[in-house]
């Protein structure tokens, strides 16, 4: 049976073994006890809180124990977690809501003013500290057979930068799917130690590490939140041995004086994901002899689905490796698709956006760009929607962001096409500089000249102290696009 309790299933194993570290209170639990815990709340689902296979469960949640709980919680119970993002406002969270159905909340007191806003009559709001009293009502409550391979574990709901959220619908297949696949493409073990700074809300804090590495039977070291200080630090004094991240964490890990004053002896590889790595990243971290992989995935294909030896990190800076195991890539007009059982079952109550994205053979169309060198190995170039045409010809953002940032007053750089009555559209660079100055848009626009193709070249560079970026790292060009478009001068 293919079920997504992959923590119930070590916990037979193992049981004795350390799952969980809680880096803000110094909590260990052993995966009996973490498994323990997620019994509980499967109990608490179906008795107190008077839910059922199927039923839709919200979680409004910073990392923390009782997180995890809930997720296996879920699992055990068949009934379909719902995480929501911790930053979204009320007003980005109620369409969440209403979307997916769902009948109880549970919710962080850290974020009340957020979760309060969304009580209606349909919905029942339980604070996450009222959890341990209904567990412990819910004893007696029988849990039923594990759910069936496609029976709905979660709804993933998409972060929205290009329009309305859409739930994604992981099947219990497609979480066991994933986590097999990454244990032993990634050739993790018992032995292994992994922290997970971001939000276990996305698919990437729940996919990578979260479900292969208890899986594999290693250790999650949970942070509340990112601090690059206190993650260096803590790689350090729990022996990390591999790692994920964004671009945008391997940017700030990289600036942090800490890297440079602990003892990372243990660390086998970091890896990185959900944005294009810049090379000059790449290569800060493998001067130090620090081996940085790029990785590629997205919630609807499971987070990871291609990956590559320490050795080929190196000799292939910049691809994403091989498709993993049980996964069928293939190109169509350059757009990558994948097939296999780590795929999800298309958009909850959205058809149209399920048909566009699921063809009949059962790939799913990523949206992203790539190529494929006489090894095997691939290669992302861009998003097929992240383009705009300018004098007729196709331009990748992409390719100018990456080119940008090689600049060594660029700390952070986005691209994005905006109407223009000539050339249709132009590129206009959105440009976080190191220093506390405006951009020098001359000297920017002469440093890409040497590296790209004139029509290339952004016709405007705006300073901005910040990019706005959704809770995962990814730039919100729709956004930037709307703010540029907004100014008096560029009309």
């Amino acid at each position: 049976m293919i079920h997504g309790d992959v923590l119930g299933e070590r916990a037979k194993l193992s049981p004795d073994r350390t799952a969980l570290v809680v880096v803000e209170t110094g909590e260990r639990l052993t995966y009996r006890q973490l498994d323990g815990l997620a019994a509980g709340v499967a109990r608490a689902f179906l008795g107190p809180l008077g839910l059922a296979a199927g039923d839709r469960v919200g979680l409004l949640s910073h990392n923390r124990p009782e997180f995890v709980a809930a997720f296996f919680g879920a699992a055990k119970s068949g009934c379909v977690l719902v995480p929501m993002g911790t930053r979204l406002t009320p007003r980005e969270l109620l369409p969440i809501v209403e979307n997916s159905g769902m009948t109880v909340l549970l919710y962080d007191e850290a974020l009340s003013d957020s979760a309060l806003p969304l009580q209606s009559p349909g919905l029942r709001l339980v604070p996450l500290a009222a959890l341990a009293s209904l567990v412990a009502e819910a004893t007696s409550t029988p849990l039923p057979s594990l759910p069936s391979p496609e029976s709905l574990f979660c709804l993933l709901y998409t972060s929205g930068t290009t329009g309305q959220p859409k739930g994604v619908m992981v099947p219990h297949r497609m979480v066991s799917w994933n986590a097999y696949n990454t244990v032993v493409a990634w050739q993790l073990g018992e032995k292994d130690v992994t922290p997970i700074y971001t939000p276990l809300y996305h698919a990437g804090g729940l996919g990578a590490f979260l479900a292969p590495m208890l899986l594999a039977g290693g250790t999650v070291v949970l942070h509340k939140s990112f601090d690059a200080d206190v993650v260096w630090r803590t790689m350090e004094a729990e022996g990390v041995t591999v790692s994920l991240g964004v671009p945008t964490i391997w940017k700030l890990l990289l600036e942090s004086p800490e890297i440079d004053r602990v003892n990372l002896s243990k660390l086998r590889w970091l890896i990185s994901g959900g944005a294009p790595l810049p090379r000059s990243i790449l290569d800060a971290y493998q001067a130090r002899g620090i081996v940085l992989k790029q990785g590629y995935g997205m919630t609807e294909v499971g987070v990871n689905c291609f990956a590559m030896s320490e050795a080929d990190a190196l000799r292939k800076a910049g691809s994403i490796g091989r498709p993993l195991p049980f996964t069928e890539a293939r190109l169509l007009d350059g757009e990558l698709l994948l097939r296999g059982p780590h795929v999800c079952q298309g958009y909850w109550r959205n058809p149209d956006a399920t048909r566009d994205a699921l063809d009949p053979g059962g790939f799913f169309h990523t949206g992203d760009l790539a190529t494929i060198d006489a090894d095997g190995f691939y290669t992302i170039v861009g998003r097929k929607k992240d383009m705009f045409i300018s004098g007729g010809v196709n331009v990748y953002p992409a390719e100018i962001e990456a080119a940008l940032l090689d600049h060594p007053s660029v700390r952070e750089a986005a691209v994005t096409g905006v109407p223009h009555p000539t050339w249709g559209e132009i590129g206009v660079a959105f440009v976080v500089p190191r220093a506390p100055a405006e951009v020098d848009a001359a000297a920017l626009a002469a440093f890409l000249e040497t590296r790209l193709a004139k029509f290339k070249i952004p016709r405007d560079f705006v300073s901005m102290d910040a990019l706005p970026v959704t809770p995962y790292g990814k730039v919100v060009k729709g956004e930037l696009r709307l703010r540029y478009i907004a100014k008096p001068e560029a009309r």
